[in-house]
C-alpha cells in the first residue's frame, strides 16, 4: 500500500510539474527582471542615480531585451524546461522553470556573462582594426610593387633606347668605315 501511495504522489507531482512548466514568455519576463535589478546597481555603483544613468539603463535594458528575443531558446523536458542562448559556439543556460516558477541564476553570472560579451566585442574590435591595418599594409606594399615594376620598365625601355642609339651610331660609323675602304681601294 505505501509503495502504490508513494507512486500515485510521483504521478501527481509529475502530473502537476507537467502542467505548470512555465512558456518561453515567463522566462524571458523573469530574466528581464533580474537583469534590471543588476543594471540598477550597477549604473547606481557607477554613475549614481541621474538622469543620464537612467537613459543609459534604459538602452542596456532594450539591447538585452532585442537580444533575448531573436537569441532565446527554450529546451522543454516535460517536468521542467531551460533557457539558453548561444554564446562563442556554446549553450549557456540562463534559467530553469519548474511548478509556474522561473529561476534566474544569480547577479554574479549575469555580470560575468555581461562581461564576457563586452570582452568579446572588444576582441571583435581589436581583431577588426588589425585586420584593417594589414589591409592598409597591403595596399601600401602593393603599390610600391606596382612603382617599382613601372621603373624598371621604364629603366628597361631607356636602356633598349640607347642599345638602338648606340647600334645606329655603330652601324653608321660601319657605313662609313665601309665607305672610307672602298674609296681607299679605289
Amino acid at each position: 500500500m505505501k509503495k502504490l501511495l508513494a507512486v500515485i504522489i510521483i504521478l501527481l507531482v509529475a502530473v502537476l510539474m507537467t502542467m505548470t512548466v512555465p512558456d518561453k514568455q515567463q522566462h524571458k519576463e523573469a530574466m528581464m527582471k533580474a537583469i534590471n535589478e543588476f543594471v540598477e546597481e550597477e549604473a547606481v555603483e557607477a554613475v549614481g542615480d541621474n538622469v543620464l544613468a537612467k537613459l543609459g539603463k534604459s538602452v542596456v535594458v532594450k539591447t538585452i531585451e532585442t537580444a533575448l528575443n531573436s537569441k532565446l531558446k527554450v529546451d522543454n523536458y516535460y517536468l521542467f524546461n531551460t533557457t539558453y542562448v548561444r554564446l562563442k559556439g556554446e549553450n549557456q543556460i540562463l534559467s530553469l522553470g519548474m511548478f509556474g516558477h522561473v529561476f534566474t541564476f544569480d547577479k554574479k553570472m549575469i555580470r560575468e556573462k555581461l562581461d564576457e560579451a563586452m570582452n568579446a566585442k572588444e576582441e571583435a574590435a581589436s581583431e577588426k582594426e588589425a585586420a584593417k591595418q594589414s589591409a592598409k599594409e597591403l595596399k601600401r606594399l602593393q603599390k610600391e610593387q606596382k612603382k617599382r615594376e613601372k621603373e624598371l620598365e621604364k629603366e628597361q625601355k631607356r636602356l633598349e633606347k640607347e642599345a638602338a642609339k648606340e647600334a645606329k651610331r655603330q652601324a653608321k660609323e660601319a657605313e662609313k668605315e665601309a665607305k672610307r675602304k672602298a674609296k681607299e681601294a679605289e
